[in-house]
């Protein structure tokens, strides 16, 4: 059932990891207060330390408002930067991106006091560090970004605890879940705006963030259930297993809320308070 779990995990890189993960359209340095030290860039046009030493960016690749092709150019500098995380970019304080863990989900199925809840806790995902953009629609006079993003495979981990009845099974109980997702899909909508800092240099904030996804193949199920019920156990694997697309929906409100907080959080602290906008696109 958590389904959904999927996209927790995913963009918690985007917290994403994700997944979130993910969202790279704009991006910047952090500056000091004092104008002799803060970075900044040469009349080349390169970036510079605190010292005024030149340095390499080596994880951005720069597009230009003007291109006619600036679209492809912005899914290339996207990749450029998932390609980076995934080995961890120290400098904007991203290390292990993998795996990606969401503190719990929830699910309900039907109403009155016989209703279906389940929890899921400690949803850990592992593979969402192989996503890559395939999409990209940007207005840049407006800061208006859509990127669609792919990942092969996503496999989660989670405790969960249940209560309620199940196609007439008592279900009240707790266990291990699992789930397989395959061929994963999110679009992610960013719009922001832009501000300056005492350096000088223009910077973006998260204004707006809406994101949706969809998982073409999906298995699951769930194992060790407390006190070893093995008729339960056998009711929700062919429950979960014959409605895993419904499911699928029912939780992703909880999932895409949930996303959204880490991968806001993820692009305004890690991305756009650290590197100025025109090092991203001028």
């Amino acid at each position: 059932m958590s389904l959904l779990q999927f996209n927790t995990s995913s963009w918690k890189m985007f917290s994403s990891t994700i997944l979130q993960s993910v969202l790279l359209v704009a991006i910047l340095f952090v500056a000091s207060t004092s104008p002799a030290t803060v970075p900044g860039t040469t009349k080349a046009g390169k970036p510079v330390d605190r010292t005024g030493k030149q340095y390499n960016r080596y994880y951005l690749h720069q597009c230009h408002k003007e291109d006619p092709q600036v679209n492809e150019c912005l899914i290339e500098s996207a990749n450029t930067l998932l390609k980076n995380f995934q080995r961890g970019i120290p400098e904007l304080g991203v290390t292990n991106v993998e795996p990606i863990v969401i503190d719990e989900i929830h699910l309900a199925l039907g109403s009155g006091p016989n209703g279906y809840r389940a929890t899921f806790k400690e949803v850990t995902a592992y593979g969402v560090s192989n996503m890559t953009v395939i999409g990209a629609r940007s207005d840049l006079s407006s800061n208006q970004f859509q990127f669609t993003f792919h990942v092969p495979k996503i496999s989660i981990r989670a405790h969960y605890r249940s209560s309620g009845v199940l196609i007439m099974v008592p279900a009240t109980g707790g266990g291990e879940y699992w789930g397989e997702y395959d061929d994963c899909k999110a679009k992610v909508y960013l719009k922001a705006s832009e501000y300056s800092r005492s350096d000088g240099r223009r910077y973006l904030r998260t204004e707006d963030l809406k994101m949706d996804f969809t998982v073409k193949n999906l298995k699951m199920g769930i194992e060790k259930v407390h006190n070893g019920n093995q008729i339960l156990e056998a009711a929700l694997n062919l429950f979960i297993n014959s409605n895993s697309q419904e499911l699928l929906k029912e939780m992703k409100p909880d999932i895409k809320k949930k996303l959204l907080v880490q991968m806001k959080t993820f692009l305004d602290d890690h991305l756009f308070a650290q590197i100025p906008y025109d090092e991203w696109v001028v």
